[in-house]
């Protein structure tokens, strides 16, 4: 047993070089993303909150409607903002769906490519698996350290850690999608004389549809779970009042706080589900 914890392997001490060369021969690069991805939230911040809240709670109830056409569902999207509004936390809702926004964007448009790509190609799939396994089982605090110390405080580590955190599923449900394509489909379009890109198209994405969306609205939802753990790393949103509400030991505020990002969780599930059980609800 002495032998074991006399003869350590420093694993630790990799990761910490590993990180150093990063930040010595990658600071260029990390400064560029962290300026690139900044500008994006801060883009879609002017978007949320420059205009009245009551014309973007219009905006995004009218977004609703078209989207499910669904009067229950556009009801408890205006609904649900005005009471956010009403609640005081609308400047910090803005702010949690900018960062949740942003990590799906750059979420779906990294993992739809990579899963496409590993379901034509068992073997990087098989290289992709425990890398996957790992983004979600390791604690978010471990890759929060080298964030903070790559990106510095600010939404762009909550961004970067949400990222890590919530890409294995649109890429796991894309490849499953696209696997799940039954052959006698594919097979028919390379016989009348398909190329894979056509098939890819034409084919295996249109049946893949309903997982890619479903990977879509598990992304979204992946991504709120991480408000709170974004807020320890001075992302700005509702992770911020239920933080403080946690050090401070108020209910109250930790309640509404919770409860804003629970209505925000319910408006986006609805609006951007897969299946049509939103519909009439």
């Amino acid at each position: 047993m002495n032998f074991l914890t006399d003869n350590r392997i420093p694993i630790g001490m990799w990761a910490k070089r590993f990180v150093d060369w990063l930040t010595l021969n990658g600071a260029w690069f990390f400064d560029w993303l962290s300026a690139t991805l900044k500008h994006v939230i801060d883009g879609l911040l002017f978007i949320l909150q420059w205009p009245h809240p009551l014309a973007v709670v219009a905006i995004i109830t009218g977004l609703s409607w078209f989207l499910r056409r669904s009067p229950g569902t556009a009801a408890f999207t205006c609904l649900g903002l005005l009471l956010i509004i009403n609640q005081g936390y609308w400047k910090e809702t803005t702010e949690t769906l900018a960062l949740v926004l942003s990590a799906t964007a750059v979420s779906m448009v990294i993992g739809v490519p990579v899963g496409i790509a590993s379901a034509r190609r068992p073997w990087l799939y098989e290289m992709l698996r425990p890398v996957l396994d790992l983004m979600q089982t390791i604690p978010t605090f471990v890759y929060l350290i080298p964030a903070l110390i790559l990106f510095g405080l600010g939404m762009v580590p909550g961004l970067i850690a949400t990222v890590i955190f919530a890409i294995p599923a649109p890429i796991r449900l894309t490849r499953l999608g696209i696997i799940s394509t039954p052959s006698a489909l594919t097979e028919a379009a390379v016989a009348f004389g398909a190329t894979p890109a056509q098939v890819l198209r034409k084919v295996e994405l249109p049946f893949a549809t309903p997982q890619i969306m479903a990977g879509l609205t598990q992304t979204i939802m992946l991504s709120l779970s991480m408000v709170v753990i974004s807020a320890l790393v001075g992302a700005s949103g509702l992770g911020v009042p239920v933080v403080r509400a946690l050090n401070t030991v108020n209910i109250a505020r930790g309640f509404e706080a919770g409860m804003c990002i629970v209505i925000l969780a319910i408006i986006l599930d609805r609006m951007f589900r897969s299946d049509g059980s939103g519909e009439g609800s």
